[in-house]
């Protein structure tokens, strides 16, 4: 189910991988890429961080901050960040509330087995705290390079206003 694309994003207050409690209307002002991942050091969501890392200045240079959401406790987010020199937080959702507010907390099935999990997913919202874009069952690959271009995008759009 899909979130109301130019509607108010859910706001939210967690722990971050730093001890600080967030708000997401703490970044009013700028674009958020907030992204759910499953969990802290696994092949797919070690690469999704990397490749966010490696493009974190790109993202700063069109004034968006990237925030990542796992059910993952606030000590191995920490050492997950450290260990890939994570340039942005990562924020502590082990009850999984926001992740219900966002959709993302589905039924998976691996190996013949069902859970409950992150489906790993990517919201961005505008300056204005409104949800403008989202991708669902996102794939790893060329996805952070899909994301900044949607940004810039949006960036010019306004621009030229």
């Amino acid at each position: 189910m899909s979130m109301n694309i130019g509607k108010e994003a859910p706001d939210f207050e967690l722990i971050a991988d730093t001890g600080e409690n967030v708000k997401l209307s703490d970044y009013r002002g700028k674009y958020i890429v907030l992204y759910f991942y499953p969990k802290d050091m696994t092949p797919g969501c070690t690469t999704q961080a990397c490749d966010f890392r490696d493009q974190h200045q790109r993202f700063s240079d069109v004034n968006a901050v990237i925030l990542g959401v796992s059910p993952d406790p606030q000590d191995k987010h920490e050492k997950f960040k450290t260990k890939h020199d994570l340039p942005f937080l990562l924020l502590v959702d082990e009850d999984h509330q926001v992740a219900e507010k966002y959709n993302v907390w589905k039924l998976k099935k691996n190996f013949g087995k069902e859970y409950m999990g992150i489906e790993r997913s990517t919201f961005i919202i505008d300056p204005e705290g409104n949800l403008v874009k989202e991708w669902r069952k996102v794939k790893v690959k060329g996805h952070v390079e899909e994301a900044l271009e949607y940004i810039k995008e949006e960036v010019q759009k306004v621009t030229k206003l």
